[in-house]
Order: structure tokens, then C-alpha cells, then sequence
């Protein structure tokens, strides 16, 4: 399953190793430079940055192709709506509109940005359990109820595909097929109903289970961290190259490699 960012998170490698607080902390601060890059050379740097934070995590390709290939998606409309949209001069026209490169390079360099940020966040997320994680984002006093809302959003999530993919077999089970007509559109509008009504009754019985089991508002966990000095060596490298990629970006160094990049 997609959503699944922990699949491999047993998988050894450095970044399996490597101390969630840590970790978390290094690559956060990493992908926030990399939001404010602003030309594409630097984001070229920070992309090639991120696939070898891949490589060292260990994840398998067809694992990041399922999940990023929706992301690409999502993103190449860009190449389409800012190039046609931007204002500036025209480098020449597709039917009757003005074909900015303006446009066209600022896409790609969302682009390359985007993808960036996304690999570094599978870094992050899947080279350790999701919930290890959490526990990391507390510690590092990212406030509990976000963290709460985090880790519980994640795992009902799977709840409820399981919940629908359940109704669905139901619903087959007594002839339902699926048509453009008016009686399907009713149909999936009481599907979607009952699965609402379904989520909402399940919630309440968790949180009811969760009372009577003593929680008050906080989650508490056996797992303990231990940062050795191997740690902080990955954590220093990781901050010290965002530091000169931001500082080789802002002073302009990248600026006359290609002329007219952003």
C-alpha cells in the first residue's frame, strides 16, 4: 500500500542506524533550505543531494516509483499552466498563446525542488517505524497534539480503506455494478454516507478504549534513543551542506552558470 512510508523501515543502512531526534532534525532543517532555494542550479544540487540520502537509506526503487509517481503527476501540470501564464515576453505562441520560458523555468525548478523535499522526507520516514518517528517529533517538543493527530490520522487511515474495501465487496456481493446512471450515483452517495457514519462510531470506541486504558492526553512508549558520536557526525554533514547551499544560492554563485536561470 502506498500510504505504507514504513514498509522498509526494518531494512539495515545508515539511516536505519542513525538516531531519529537526529535524523528528523537534520533532514527537517535540510528540506526547509531547500524550500527556499531560488535557483535551478542550486536545486539541481540539493535534487542529486536527496537521491544519495535515498541511496543510503536502502529503500527499493519500485517502493519510491509507487509512491512518487503520483507526485509527478500532480506536478506536471505546471509545465503547462505557469508557461502559458506568466507574464513577460513570449518566446512564441501555441495556438494564438504566449509560450513564456519564464514560466517554463520556474516550473522546473518547482519542480526539482518538490521532488527534492519528497525523497528527503522518504529518508526521513522510511528508514524507521512510523510511530519511532513520532516519538522522535516529541521529543523534540513538536507539540503533543499534533503528534497525537499525526500518528493517529496515519494509522486509521488504513482502518478505513479496509472499512471501504469491505463495503465494497459487500456491495458486489449483492449485485451492485458500478454505471453512469442516477441509481449508481445514489447508491455511492448512501456508500459514502455509511462509511462516514461507520468512521465516526468506530472513533468513538477507540477513544472509549483508550480511556479506559488510562491515557490523559499524552502517549508513552518503551522506546528509548541513544545518539552516539557517529550520530551527530551524520547530523553536523547534513546541516553544513544545506548551509553552503543556501549560502552558495543567496550569494549569487550559481547565478552566472547558466545565464538567465533563476
Amino acid at each position: 500500500m502506498p500510504l505504507d512510508i514504513d514498509r522498509f523501515s526494518h531494512v539495515e543502512s545508515p539511516f536505519q542506524r542513525w538516531d531519529p531526534r537526529l535524523k528528523i532534525f537534520s533532514l527537517g532543517l535540510f528540506v526547509f533550505g531547500v524550500a527556499l532555494l531560488k535557483t535551478l542550479p542550486a536545486a539541481l544540487v540539493a535534487f542529486f543531494i536527496a537521491v544519495y540520502f535515498i541511496r543510503l537509506s536502502s529503500l527499493p526503487f519500485d517502493f519510491l516509483y509507487n509512491g512518487m509517481k503520483w507526485i509527478v503527476f500532480f506536478l506536471l501540470p505546471f509545465f503547462i499552466i505557469l508557461p502559458l501564464s506568466y507574464p513577460g515576453e513570449a518566446a512564441f505562441h501555441i495556438i494564438g498563446i504566449p509560450f513564456v520560458l519564464d514560466g517554463f523555468r520556474l516550473a522546473t525548478l518547482i519542480f526539482i525542488k518538490a521532488i527534492s523535499i519528497v525523497l528527503t522526507t522518504f529518508a526521513i520516514f522510511g528508514s524507521a517505524r512510523f510511530d519511532v518517528s513520532m516519538i522522535a517529533l516529541q521529543y523534540l517538543k513538536v507539540p503533543k497534539l499534533l503528534v497525537q493527530m499525526l500518528l493517529f490520522t496515519y494509522r486509521y487511515t488504513f482502518v478505513f480503506i479496509e472499512e471501504m474495501r469491505r463495503m465494497q465487496v459487500a456491495m458486489k456481493v449483492r449485485g451492485f455494478v458500478m454505471k453512469s446512471d442516477l441509481k449508481t450515483l445514489k447508491v455511492m452517495g448512501n456508500f459514502v454516507g455509511t462509511l462516514l457514519v461507520r468512521s465516526f462510531e468506530r472513533s468513538e470506541r477507540v477513544y472509549k478504549a483508550m480511556l479506559s486504558k488510562g491515557y490523559q492526553g499524552e502517549l508513552h512508549s518503551m522506546v528509548r534513543f541513544n545518539a552516539d558520536t557517529s550520530d551527530y557526525v551524520k547530523c553536523g554533514c547534513v546541516l553544513l551542506a544545506g548551509v553552503c547551499l543556501l549560502t552558495l544560492d543567496f550569494s549569487g554563485t550559481f547565478t552566472p552558470a547558466v545565464k538567465g536561470w533563476y
